[in-house]
């Protein structure tokens, strides 16, 4: 019952928050889990760009302002294709962050977070010395068509989004004997595959409405990240922050731009472990 209860109160409060962003926290420590211990985590996370790539989505902005028929004729427009890219692959904004883990033994553990804006799929192994750990894992990602609403840019058709990605992250650790403190940095790359297109059963010669412009984008990531947890017994606050280089290559209204740049991604959330 009380294992139902938490995880029923971690759902609602992801469903509070309905905005979207491409960050995907880890927010887990390096140590895992016993088998059969559960961890669900409810809370937020942030995608900030900063530089060039922020720099691309202003341009794209302003001239969205400017003239309302953007991007214009295919192949004409690479300043607005890239702050599509930025906005599509990078995705800045808020997100929720809902997710729970297990400990499935012998120092391994599976987890499944989603963020809004898609989900990941990830099983990692540790290994441990007292209160030092160093832990290895891998990521599969999924972002949801239909799922994510409300583009910073004209034509740019985030409800069309789909995609797919994978990474690999790690960790190295500490936590106190009484399980009050934890600390964790590490690294982590990955990629993704992006595209805005519309997904129909109908026939291709069959056309509905006006379908979105077309974007493909292949995005690279790889950066560090540390993050520190406190609580007591059963329930935990964590806070993270991920900092990556974005590098991403592919079309937008047939023109092809390749974009890159740093993101910032803080997230917290509460730990909820029995």
């Amino acid at each position: 019952m009380t294992r139902a209860l938490g995880l029923a109160a971690l759902a609602a409060l992801g469903g509070l928050t309905t905005a979207c962003a491409g960050g995907s926290p880890l927010l887990h420590p390096a140590h895992t889990l016993e088998a059969g211990v559960i961890r669900a985590a409810g809370g937020v996370s942030a995608n900030v760009a900063v530089g060039s790539i922020a720099e691309d989505v202003r341009r794209a902005r302003d001239q969205a302002a400017r003239n309302l028929d953007v991007p214009g004729t295919p192949g004409s427009n690479p300043a607005y294709a890239k702050g599509a890219l930025v906005t599509a692959a990078v995705a800045p904004g808020l997100a929720p962050f809902v997710g729970a883990r297990v400990g499935v033994g012998g120092h391994a553990e599976g987890g499944i977070a989603y963020t809004g804006r898609g989900a990941r799929i990830d099983l990692r192994r540790s290994f441990e010395s007292g209160s030092v750990a160093l832990s290895i894992g891998a990521g599969l990602t999924g972002t949801f068509y239909g799922r994510q609403q409300g583009s910073p840019l004209p034509n740019v058709e985030l409800s069309a989004l789909h995609g797919f990605g994978a990474d690999v992250p790690l960790l190295v650790g500490w936590r106190s004997d009484a399980g009050l403190y934890e600390a964790w940095a590490g690294a982590r790359a990955g990629f993704e595959r992006d595209e805005i297109e519309s997904l129909t059963s109908e026939p291709k010669s069959v056309s509905i409405g006006t379908p979105p412009i077309h974007l493909a984008a292949t995005r690279f990531y790889g950066g560090g990240l540390i993050g520190v947890g406190t609580g007591f017994r059963h329930v935990h606050v964590a806070l993270e922050l991920n900092v990556a280089y974005q590098s991403a290559t592919g079309e937008y209204n047939d023109t092809h731009v390749a974009i890159g740049g740093v993101s910032l991604s803080p997230a917290s959330a509460l730990w909820w472990t029995f």
